[in-house]
């Protein structure tokens, strides 16, 4: 019985693989808003029906790897070793995954989505929607470790900052490919923006701009100085 349940579970995972490869050929032949949920299903060899069983939108079927992916933050918070942090937990699989950047076969995946974003309204808020949504899965998931009542605006505020690190990550990555860049320094650039990210995040923002402050420009220090009376002046009155 549960060599036969492993063998379903194999075969659904293939068929969503094979789903979200072949979608993703054509998105990238096509374009997007070019390629039908229709066209997929045939050029699959399955029904429509089957592809909306693992993919609810066509939306989805693009994104699958990102909600995966953040799934597994998730999985990765919920399930950590005793003593170690939600940070810890969470920062693993997002370093994990770059060393994978250093391949000019996943700047290549990643310059083509990003192509494909950029160019289509509908994809750039669907994955507004996705890292709203998973921010907010985070933020119940913390709040309820805490003992908390959902709404709580420090298990929000914690999955928020988590997310957007790497969301900016996620950005910082797909704009240096697009600009042209590859290979080892790529990764090593996009790990460095990671430890830094997540280690503002480690040491709290208590002393973040305490010493540097806002930037004043000598136009703005002049301006507000206009009208008073300089030190010099009140000393020699």
């Amino acid at each position: 019985m549960a060599a036969e349940a492993g063998l379903r579970e194999r075969k659904k995972q293939q068929t969503r693989e094979l789903i979200a490869d072949t979608a993703r050929r054509l998105f990238a032949d096509r374009g997007f808003d070019a390629v039908t949920v229709a066209q997929v299903a045939r050029t699959a060899n399955v029904s429509e029906v089957t592809v909306f069983n693992y993919f609810p939108t066509k939306e989805d079927l693009f994104y699958g790897g990102m909600n995966f992916f953040e799934e597994r933050l998730l999985e990765a918070v919920r399930e950590r070793a005793p003593g170690e942090s939600v940070l810890e937990a969470f920062r693993r699989p997002v370093l994990e995954g770059v060393p994978r950047l250093a391949s000019d076969e996943a700047a290549q995946v990643i310059a083509a989505a990003g192509n494909l974003i950029s160019a289509s309204p509908a994809l750039e808020a669907h994955e507004r929607e996705i890292v709203a949504r998973y921010t907010r899965l985070l933020a119940d998931q913390l709040a309820k470790e805490a003992g908390a009542k959902p709404g709580d605006v420090e298990a929000i505020g914690v999955a928020s900052a988590l997310m957007g690190v790497q969301r900016a990550l996620v950005g910082y990555v797909r704009n240096s490919i697009l600009a042209g860049r590859r290979g080892p320094k790529l990764m090593s650039d996009a790990r460095s923006q990671a430890m830094r990210g997540f280690g503002r995040l480690e040491k709290g923002l208590a002393d973040y701009g305490r010493t540097s402050g806002p930037v004043v420009s000598l136009k703005t220090r002049t301006k507000s100085h206009i009208g008073r009376p300089s030190n010099r002046s009140i000393r020699n009155s």
